[in-house]
């Protein structure tokens, strides 16, 4: 990628103009590989989402696939006591899976990800680009100029603007999404723990089929074991081991889709008529309360649905569609079918039904599959527990933890280390608490169908404010869904005593603690808003700021994208001296999953030029990984000088420096430009030669305009230029200093009893125990400085 600088002088010689134009000139090799690539993979996109299908396997289907283990014990506890009702429940779980694993979510729901990213906060992000619901009011028109901020224009009287005015103007509409959501992630979160629980229980407690006599205590001893195995390699990451996820699941799919087939062949087929939806108003009309609590059971059959959409990074929807409906739909109903096949022969072994149905001569080896798909599925729900508490840290949702990326190719596959441990603790508790997977399943059912009530909910305003459905449409979805679902979660109610409340009570701690956490961040990010100080008063103080300047570099961190935070203000009228270069850095989290390398980095000027004050906003997607001080460091100084050397080039545009000029390059392949060694250097600025302090659109991408007045204004522009690079080079080797402000949050004396309760205990709580910022920004003690300040709401 070259840059070209095309001159165009007048004849009487008053001036030129310096046209720099960025051009694609990529070698013939290259553009010859890419065509090539782009046909091949053309050619081959069967081959290519058949692998791809053949991969989602072990992240995507490992829950949905081991919930044969216990679903029919957790419909009849007691066993079975007339064949009609096992030929109702056969039909409610057929019914079941068709409509909401398959045409709600595999055909509708897959198709609203973020950029391939799943989750309720996800979708909650999809959202905020498409209306301003943030609560937290950070973000910035050149924000919406990323290539990944994708959104598109509303008719100014349709219906979806008329939604999106009402929701941008309703403060309580904006808070209920916001509680929505973090229902939604907290209930996931429930998932992380109550899954590995019950796959891990209900595979183990396949040993008492072949060994009755022993204790249901030693059961529950080798779970544990397994389940303190299981977390204690989380730091390992699935990378190392993932390649053997994939093939446990398939085999565990065609075992249970094998048996199935033999089941039906040596018990009987008449289990088969459990396909006409007659036998589920069959079911429902003979019982009573009975009837209704059983539903709480065949819930179940549908429980890893919420992971299957939680986990979609890496595979497209399309393969993921193809893995369902080629492969896991079929092999559920024939497992499922095949079991109940057994039970109508076999009415009291509904408790273990799985591992009785299964033919003595493979009885060891499904066993071992069976556990080990269970280790799978378990994974597979840790893993989109990390991922949405990162996605939670993004929205300022959840107390800082370290988060650790454990694979180079897969930027979604991370590690926390806090999160895992609380996680193993009350994964164990549970585990040992109830014993059994009937009470544990009524649990891990009330977490999931709010989860898909959530989803739902959330959905109706995706396809209003993002697809545009026809309001028909949007009521029929919804209509299906709430009728199912609704349906399911009345039925769970029942069972709250029986176990269900234990996801209720994970969750509602965990929304404490989200919510309070973001209610102080707002107000932290309100605070710095309305106390931020003025460029007049900047102004005011002088090149000086009325202090010593000291040879260095001070980064101040700050949330603000814009204006001199308060933190400043409070530090220079309390010490003496202040660094030669002062730089604002303000690290923020968007509603975008990534923010690309070359346009992550927004670099300008505050003040006049003796005043070496610059600010850099560095834009991060909820999954993106901060990299750690050095990398962060060395990057912000290399479009640090970028932009003065870009300055300097542009400073012939105009006399005055109320002049302002724009430089922004938003797209990837135009996004080079020639550094002092003739490398092309990647970066995104907005340039501002002005003393008014404020982010503007950026100008054209593709090209800078430049007015020289004369040559020798050129030349005075090159001295300055190394002049001033060299001496922002003297103030790096002299030291970097990071400036962090410490605002304590207290809830003022006149407010109500839980305002102080969440303020200053529960915030301050979790402000004393969470990672501080120079743990987050891996800034060094012997450079950190700590500046402090109370704030009282």
């Amino acid at each position: 990628m070259d840059s070209t600088v095309e001159i165009d002088e007048d004849s009487d010689n008053k001036g030129s103009m310096w046209v720099l134009d960025q051009k694609l000139d990529q070698p013939m090799d290259e553009e010859a590989g890419r065509l090539r690539n782009m046909y091949r993979e053309k050619k081959f996109s069967t081959l290519l989402l058949l692998r791809l299908a053949y991969q989602s396997l072990g992240v995507v289907y490992g829950d949905l696939g081991t919930s044969p283990l216990y679903v029919f014990y957790s419909i009849f506890p007691d066993g079975v006591k007339d064949k009609e009702d096992l030929i109702g429940a056969l039909s409610l779980i057929i019914y079941s899976l068709t409509l909401v694993p398959l045409l709600k979510y595999v055909f509708i729901v897959l198709r609203a990800n973020d950029n391939g990213q799943g989750g309720t906060l996800a979708l909650y992000s999809l959202l905020c680009r498409h209306a301003k619901i943030k609560i937290i009011p950070n973000q910035h028109r050149t924000d919406e100029e990323l290539t990944t901020y994708s959104r598109s224009t509303l008719p100014e009287r349709s219906f979806a603007a008329k939604t999106k005015r009402w929701l941008e103007e309703q403060a309580f509409i904006k808070n209920t999404i916001l509680i929505l959501v973090l229902v939604g992630t907290c209930m996931v979160i429930g998932d992380g723990i109550l899954t590995p629980a019950i796959s891990v229980l209900s595979a183990v407690g396949g040993i008492k089929v072949n060994h009755p006599d022993l204790s249901s205590g030693v059961v529950v001893l080798v779970a544990v074991v397994i389940l303190v195995g299981l977390f204690s390699m989380q730091h390992y990451g699935t990378d190392r081991v993932g390649w053997l996820f994939a093939p446990i699941v398939l085999l565990w799919f065609l075992l249970i889709g094998g048996i199935g087939i033999f089941n039906l062949w040596y018990y009987g087929s008449s289990v088969l008529r459990a396909f006409s939806p007659v036998y589920i108003y069959r079911y429902l009309r003979r019982g009573g309360k009975d009837r209704w609590t059983s539903l709480g059971g065949i819930l179940l059959c549908i429980t890893g649905t919420e992971a299957l959409f939680a986990d979609l990074a890496h595979f497209p929807v399309s393969s993921v569609q193809i893995a369902f409906t080629l492969l896991v739909f079929p092999c559920l109903l024939l497992a499922y079918s095949g079991q109940a096949a057994y039970l109508m022969n076999n009415l009291s072994h509904s408790r273990d039904a799985f591992y009785r149905s299964i033919p003595d001569r493979i009885y060891w080896p499904v066993f071992v599959v069976a556990t080990a798909a269970a280790i799978v599925a378990s994974q597979a729900t840790i893993s989109a527990t990390f991922s949405v508490i990162k996605q939670a840290l993004a929205h300022g949702c959840f107390p800082r933890v370290k988060v650790v990326h454990t694979s180079k190719r897969f930027l979604g596959q991370i590690y926390i280390p806090d999160i895992n441990w609380i996680l193993m603790i009350l994964c164990i508790a549970v585990t040992a608490g109830f014993k059994n997977q009937n009470q544990i399943g009524n649990a891990y059912g009330t977490a999931v169908v709010i989860v898909m009530l959530v989803t739902t909910l959330l959905m109706i305003l995706i396809m209003i404010l993002v697809w545009r459905c026809h309001w028909i449409l949007v009521i029929m979805f919804t209509g299906l869904s709430l009728i199912v679902e609704l349906t399911y979660f009345f039925a769970v109610l029942f069972k709250v005593d029986q176990g269900g409340w234990a996801p209720l009570a994970i969750a509602g701690t965990f929304l404490v603690i989200m919510y309070v956490w973001h209610y102080g961040t707002l107000k932290r990010y309100e605070f710095e808003m309305h106390s931020k100080v003025s460029m007049a008063w900047i102004l005011g103080l002088g090149p000086s700021l009325g202090l010593v300047r000291v040879p260095g570099i001070g980064l101040v961190y700050t949330e603000l994208a814009s204006g001199v935070p308060h933190i400043f203000s409070h530090f220079i009228t309390n010490l003496p001296a202040i660094h030669s270069v002062v730089v604002f850095v303000c690290v923020k989290y968007l509603p975008v999953y990534t923010v690309p390398e070359e346009e992550r980095f927004l670099v300008k000027r505050i003040g006049p030029k003796n005043f070496h004050m610059f600010r850099c906003v560095a834009r991060y997607g909820y999954k993106d990984l901060h990299k750690k001080d050095d990398d962060f460091e060395k990057k912000l100084f290399h479009n640090l000088f970028m932009f003065v050397r870009l300055e300097s080039m542009m400073e012939g545009c105009s006399d005055s420096e109320e002049e302002s000029i724009y430089y922004q390059q938003t797209e990837q392949r135009r996004d080079g430009i020639l550094n002092n060694n003739g490398n092309t250097a990647s970066l995104n600025m907005d340039i501002t030669i002005s003393s008014v302090d404020s982010i503007v659109p950026a100008g054209s991408p593709s090209h800078v305009i430049v007015t020289v007045q004369s040559s020798s204004q050129a030349s005075r522009s090159s001295q300055n230029e190394v002049g001033e690079l060299e001496f922002l080079n003297n103030c790096r080797d002299a030291g970097v200093v990071h400036i962090l402000g410490n605002t304590v949050v207290r809830a003022s004396r006149d407010s109500r009893f839980y305002k102080k309760i969440a303020v200053d205990y529960i915030y301050a709580f979790l402000r004393k125990i969470c990672r501080e910022n120079s743990v987050i920004f891996n800034v060094p003690h012997e450079s950190l400085l700590n500046v402090g300040q109370i704030f009282y709401v």
